[in-house]
């Protein structure tokens, strides 16, 4: 099976009414997670999805896949499925994680570690500074600032680590092609070009209401931890920091002024144990740990023949494992792209990415703009 009927299977099933990525990805194991296998038996299993979904199956709409796959064609754009090696490891750790994403930018981003910062549309003047200063401080530290791309502290949060050169993941509740609110073409057309548009939702996808609750278990589900800047307590945000303690990672709120209502859902976080901080730094003494954990498995994941186990820290690694070594003589003294290392060493980007972000995190590696990196030491 070539990957252009690859693609296809895999977008008639996206697309097949009534199925959801959890029946999904039974079907996938039922089948020894051979999409052609899955295709070919979906019809016989699709009988409890209703009328809409045999029909669909007998009968796809050919012109609606030609255009999802001429979509896919373009630069940068990624159908990434859950039966890829680089499929983010962290979503597959949550409840009912999604079974593909389409991406428009960089799919690699989506293994770094990254943090959350979600609140209020309708967010102050301050909530919308302290969440553009986290962002720019948190993306300078080494982390992927992710968020909804909503109006509001997602989008200053955005604009927060494309001021610090950074790149930054907004997962969105419509189709990748779409942009929601309108006025954020310009913003998303920049986090396409340095970063990466997530979305679970079939191309086209409208803005709808129900989506966006649902989108938010692959927001807090992809990071490491969820800050909260702004929230009242009808606030969406609150969903966002209730799925991401569910799925066992880090809540953060900023605490504000009593007689601010967009703080008392951050309050009301912090009661219930969230973490409050006051700073990025704050934040990132939590995650480093974690993201230097993440950094280990995915270097262990992603090398190529990597049977021996994962170095303890970057330290360790680059002095000790022939591929860190590699890596560090490859980067000499210049700036160098990740394109430029993957040639010169040979590794994938992703493995690449992983075996930098601790090389980052221990002070080896500084990180540039434009996905470029300096060696510090």
């Amino acid at each position: 099976m070539n990957e252009t009927d690859e693609l296809r299977a895999w977008l008639v099933l996206l697309r097949t009414p009534g199925l959801g990525p959890a029946t999904l990805r039974e079907w996938l194991v039922a089948d020894e997670r051979r999409i052609d296998a899955v295709l070919a038996h979906a019809p016989r299993r699709a009988a409890s999805l209703g009328a809409p979904a045999l029909a669909w199956l007998e009968c796809p709409d050919e012109a609606l896949l030609a255009a999802d796959l001429a979509w896919l064609e373009q630069p940068a754009r990624r159908l990434l499925r859950c039966t890829d090696a680089d499929f983010p490891p962290l979503l597959e750790a949550i409840p009912g994680p999604p079974a593909a994403l389409f991406v428009a930018g960089d799919p690699g981003l989506l293994l770094l570690p990254q943090v959350a910062i979600v609140g209020a549309r309708g967010a102050t003047a301050a909530g919308l500074a302290h969440a553009r200063a986290f962002a720019r401080e948190l993306a300078l530290a080494g982390f992927v600032v992710t968020s909804g791309m909503a109006d509001g502290v997602d989008g200053a949060a955005h604009l927060g680590a494309l001021d610090a050169g950074r790149p930054t993941v907004a997962v969105i509740g419509t189709g990748a092609d779409r942009v929601y609110p309108g006025k954020h073409h310009g913003l998303a057309r920049r986090i396409a070009e340095a970063g990466a548009l997530v979305s679970e939702f079939p191309l086209g996808t409208p803005a709808v209401a129900g989506h966006f609750p649902r989108r938010n278990r692959i927001l807090s589900g992809l990071a490491l931890g969820t800050l909260v800047v702004e929230a009242d307590l009808k606030s969406g945000s609150l969903i966002t920091a209730r799925l991401a303690g569910e799925q066992g990672r880090e809540v953060f709120a900023l605490p504000g002024s009593i007689h601010n209502p967009l703080a008392r859902g951050c309050h009301r976080l912090i009661r219930d144990g969230a973490r409050l901080v006051e700073t990025a730094g704050e934040v990132a003494e939590v995650l480093v740990p974690q993201a230097r954990a993440l950094g280990v498995e995915l270097a262990a994941r992603l090398q190529d023949g990597a049977t021996a186990e994962a170095p303890s820290d970057a330290a360790a690694g680059w002095n000790g494992d022939p591929d860190y070594a590699r890596l560090v003589a490859a980067l000499g003294h210049d700036p160098a792209s990740l394109d430029d290392l993957a040639e010169r060493t040979g590794q994938s980007a992703a493995a690449l990415s992983s075996m930098l972000l601790m090389l980052e995190l221990e002070g080896i590696v500084g990180s540039l703009a434009g996905n470029r990196y300096q060696r510090l030491a």
